[in-house]
């Protein structure tokens, strides 16, 4: 067989799996100009952008939500530079494949002095092993290493690669982008859906962007899905017409993303318990149902309420604690659907409560000071009296019990060798009564004191 003859089976091959694929996989952009989003570093004059304008391209982590580009960006980067490109999915992925693909590399370098573009999708699933035997190669330059992952590099991928590679953070597409792509997948009569008669309103192709949110592969999918089930083998020049009502068939449910150990996890955790903090109840019952709508474990969630109302509340209104402890114990007891009445009633009082930190500052400076000062010693008086022998030794015996005072309170030493002040309630909610409480107190004190 000729070499011609190869090149024409081949692209035949190419042509017919081309034709199997999906539309998502169809309209995959070939090059820098069809890409659309990402302007924040591939955007005219930005890092990215510069760096392959130079050709001073370095190994490059990708990371950001599903359908957003990261995958079809390396296969145009590697186009761009005309490099050699190997592509490899890190969950089937072994470390025969790594090297087979180093020795291919050091060939390609050596005989052709053409650079290699080694592509790994889900890096994060490599294990740190696999990982390091890239090190060496990626350092040295005879591998442009391209890893994407829908996790924090920071936390997922080997420290090391992480310092030989350009990290970016890749965002969900915006409507405008979303859009741009479906109306091009409608007209493009090669890879696309131009070769049908479709006529698609505008409500249509904007829920279609809506259902997505910022994911182009679910965008594109669900419009193929709607052009598919309507078409008709005996009347092929029959008009495809694509409203809401369609639009809202094809596409389904919204996509949720939710990692249950991942990123997005400990980010809406974040945003939930800072939203409580910051007194927005909207912010905080959105991002409530964010979770629950994710299959967050509701114990979880109503830990976050109650350690918020203890760190962010506290004294300014102690029923915040205990309402989120009766949250605690009915999620256990109820579970859902019914626990997000209860998670909802406990986030919005901790939300709307008066906020203060004046416990948790107490409790972090006095453990500060256990920890890194001289441990002081319990008072005699202050003893535990409870036992024979202990009237003998006289501990306790200088004890001055507060209930026989007025006004249930005596001025005696509990914490010898110091006049450090823990705890400074706040003049809002309940500890404006308590800091009114401690101040008559500190009066007393200072005439108690004085005709001594």
């Amino acid at each position: 067989m000729t070499a011609q003859n190869e090149n024409l089976f081949a692209a035949i091959e190419q042509a017919n799996m081309e034709t199997a694929s999906p539309l998502a996989v169809r309209m995959r952009p070939r090059t820098l100009e069809e890409f659309v989003g990402q302007t924040h570093f591939l955007g005219p004059d930005k890092l990215l952008r510069r760096m392959l304008k130079a050709d001073r391209l370095t190994s490059l982590i990708f990371c950001g939500p599903p359908g957003v580009g990261k995958t079809t960006l390396a296969r145009v980067i590697a186009g761009h530079t005309k490099a050699a490109f190997h592509a490899l999915s890190a969950p089937s992925a072994s470390v025969k494949d790594i090297r087979d693909i180093i020795v291919k590399a050091k060939d390609c370098l050596a005989v052709q002095r053409r650079r290699t573009v080694l592509f790994i999708d889900e890096i994060h699933r490599f294990s740190r092993a696999q990982q390091d035997v890239l090190l060496d190669d990626v350092e040295a330059g005879i591998l442009i290493l391209i890893g994407a992952t829908t996790e924090n590099p920071y936390f997922s991928v080997n420290s090391a690669l992480i310092s030989r590679s350009t990290v970016f953070q890749f965002e969900c597409l915006s409507s405008e982008d979303l859009t741009v792509l479906l109306k091009r997948a409608i007209q493009d009569k090669i890879r696309g859906l131009g070769r049908y008669p479709i006529e698609a309103t505008d409500e249509a192709l904007d829920f279609l962007v809506l259902g997505a949110d910022g994911d182009a592969r679910k965008t594109l999918s669900a419009l193929e899905v709607a052009v598919l089930s309507q078409m008709d083998a005996n009347a092929p020049e029959k008009v495809i017409h694509i409203d809401l009502a369609v639009a809202r068939e094809s596409i389904q449910q919204k996509a949720m993303r939710y990692d249950g150990t991942g990123d997005t996890h400990y980010d809406l955790a974040s945003a939930f318990q800072k939203s409580m903090r910051g007194s927005d109840p909207d912010a905080t019952v959105y991002w409530l149902a964010r979770m629950l709508e994710g299959g967050e474990d509701v114990r979880f969630i109503a830990r976050r309420i109650a350690v918020c109302a203890a760190e962010d509340v506290g004294n300014a209104d102690p029923m915040a604690t205990v309402l989120s402890a009766s949250a605690v114990q009915i999620c256990e007891f109820v579970g859902l659907p019914e626990a997000q009445l209860p998670l909802a009633q406990a986030a919005i009082y901790v939300a709307c409560a008066p906020k203060s930190n004046a416990s948790t500052l107490a409790i972090s400076a006095a453990r500060e000071d256990v920890r890194n000062e001289p441990i002081k010693a319990v008072p005699r008086h202050l003893k535990d009296s409870h036992y024979a022998g202990a009237k003998k030794q006289g501990i306790g015996a200088q004890y001055l019990y507060p209930h026989h005072y007025e006004p249930g309170y005596v001025c005696q030493e509990y914490l010898p060798g110091s006049d450090k002040t823990y705890y400074r309630p706040v003049p809002r909610g309940h500890e404006k009564n308590i800091s009114h409480y401690l101040q008559t107190l500190k009066t007393l004190i200072q005439k108690t004191e004085s005709t001594q």
